[in-house]
């Protein structure tokens, strides 16, 4: 059993002034042994403390990457659950958009849509005073093909012919428009129209 009255007496009765790191092997035993213990007690803490903070490091870190790998999973699940309808859905656009794509007019097809629009007017009971074919404006995937209409009728010509231009089987558009004139009878028209068509890659 040690005795520990035994060793407070021995350190009691040691002159700690004497002792100095450049005399180690003159120190008295009882003090030779409490610095090992020490010395000991300092390593073994040390190593503990820091091979626990670098455990406690990588058990977040792995916590953290099974959190995401678990996002991902779940992601990753769902899609492939789904992907038969994304599928489905993305062969619908496609169907769409060839359709969309058939409703815009190519170069030798806009005379022709020209001359829609112009028997529109003049089936809506307008006369037809000016159409032009403005320059083209290019944009990333179509371009727009401005027309200018000029017309004289009346009121209710001027909305059959909108209708009747909206329900032209190509694309088009119809914008600004100002109606002057004297009277309810014969009235001024002008108009922008819109029609587009699909921009080739090589353009």
């Amino acid at each position: 059993m040690i005795d520990f009255r035994g060793i407070i007496d021995e350190l009691q009765n040691i002159d700690f002034t004497e002792i100095r790191l450049d005399n180690v092997g003159s120190w008295p035993l009882i003090v030779r042994i409490l610095a090992c213990i020490l010395t000991l007690v300092l390593a073994i803490g040390g190593y503990w403390y820091f091979r626990i903070n670098a455990l406690n490091t990588t058990f977040s870190n792995a916590v953290a990457s099974e959190t995401q790998l678990r996002e991902q999973f779940s992601q990753r699940a769902f899609q492939a659950a789904n992907l038969e309808a994304y599928r489905l859905q993305l062969e619908e656009l496609e169907l769409r958009l060839e359709t969309l794509i058939g409703q815009l007019p190519t170069d030798t097809e806009v005379p022709g849509l020209l001359e829609d629009v112009t028997e529109t007017g003049l089936g809506s009971g307008l006369t037809i005073e000016n159409i032009i074919l403005e320059p083209e404006i290019a944009h990333d995937y179509y371009v727009e093909l401005p027309i200018n209409i000029v017309a004289t009728g009346g009121y209710h010509d001027f909305a059959t012919f909108v209708s009747g231009v909206a329900g032209l089987p190509r694309i088009v558009t119809l914008h600004d428009f100002s109606i002057s004139g004297d009277n309810e009878v014969l009235l001024t028209m002008n108009i922008d129209a819109k029609t587009y068509r699909y921009r080739d890659s090589g353009e």
